[in-house]
């Protein structure tokens, strides 16, 4: 074969495997994903129960077909991180009914695509790294009581994503975001842990509101009545702020603008409504959420100026006092 002829042929079969690798990227077999959900470090997958199993290839419990996707536990209302990094997509909706859960979002990069569906992202598009904060588990119980709570988790090949999830070797930690945390809120609550669902309705961002009108615009940080209370960061208090406007036993609460945020902080009473405040000092006690919600899990409502979400700031906090 002439030398000329050869090297079109090389040229030609580089160009079309270089075609192949853009329409189908190698999966990377030897690269795990990162943690996926808060709570469950090795991505462990959901067993039996009434309504089915969690693993792939698994028997629908309608009869129709098999599981294309594996279960990966994560309790309501958990945070939800991204597997890996790429571009995101969506809304995907599994249900196409607008139930509790019918919300999700599709990942594509780093060789990989895969949907997680039962989740509702911070966003729907846009990059995110591997290990970042990308939602919160929505409120599975709701809709399948007794279930055990999981994110739906399904390669866009409907290849098997198991191996991907259960590594041998550690797992990845979430994404640090150490320059921007907070500091503990309430005593008693040194991560400043988010409730999860009760009676009265979820404490994540974004969840439903229990009366159907909007979501929230904030999220609730746990704290016993009568807990004192703590600055987030350093800045200039202003209020008093009332949500409810109908002066029960939990509408007060401050706002506090300083050291880039702002940010309000409901159903305490602050030591005071104005002057300067540092970050760690007390800010006031939590007031008595039990006597007007009876049984919720009582929180402190947080809640950006700016109705952002707060959550990546007052996650993982190291729990200190400055």
């Amino acid at each position: 074969m002439p030398a000329l002829s050869l090297v079109a042929l090389v040229s030609l079969v580089s160009t079309v495997f270089a075609k192949q690798l853009d329409a189908h990227p190698p999966q990377q077999q030897h690269r795990h994903w990162a943690q996926i959900c808060s709570g469950n470090p090795t991505n462990k997958i959901r067993g039996c129960d009434r309504y089915g199993c969690g693993h792939f290839g698994a028997d629908r419990h309608s009869g129709k077909g098999k599981h294309v996707g594996v279960d990966v536990i994560c309790a309501d209302g958990a945070m939800v991180y991204a597997p890996f990094s790429g571009q995101l997509s969506g809304p995907i909706r599994f249900f196409h009914n607008g139930n509790a859960i019918d919300d999700g979002v599709q990942i594509r990069g780093s060789g990989y695509c895969v949907k997680l569906v039962c989740i509702h992202p911070i966003r729907y598009h846009g990059q995110i790294q591997r290990g970042q904060h990308l939602g919160r588990m929505l409120p599975m119980q709701k809709v399948f009581p007794g279930i055990t709570s999981h994110i739906h988790v399904e390669n866009c090949d409907h290849s098997d994503p198991t191996h991907l999830l259960t590594p041998n070797a550690p797992v990845v930690p979430p994404f640090p975001q150490q320059d921007s945390h907070w500091a503990t809120v309430c005593s008693g609550n040194p991560t400043n842990e988010i409730r999860g669902c009760d009676k009265y309705g979820c404490g994540y961002y974004g969840a439903p509101r229990r009366n159907g009108k909007g979501k929230h615009v904030g999220v609730d940080v746990i704290c016993a009545d009568g807990a004192t209370v703590y600055a987030p960061f350093s800045g200039e208090l202003s209020g008093p702020i009332k949500i409810f406007h109908n002066g029960n036993a939990i509408d007060d609460g401050v706002q506090i603008r300083g050291s880039g945020f702002c940010v309000k902080l409901v159903c305490i009473h602050p030591i005071r409504y104005n002057g300067r405040i540092s970050k760690g000092q007390v800010l006031g006690r939590m007031l008595p959420m039990q006597r007007v919600f009876p049984g919720i899990t009582s929180h402190i409502h947080v809640e950006n100026c700016d109705h952002s979400d707060p959550t990546s700031n007052l996650e993982r906090g190291k729990g200190q006092r400055v």
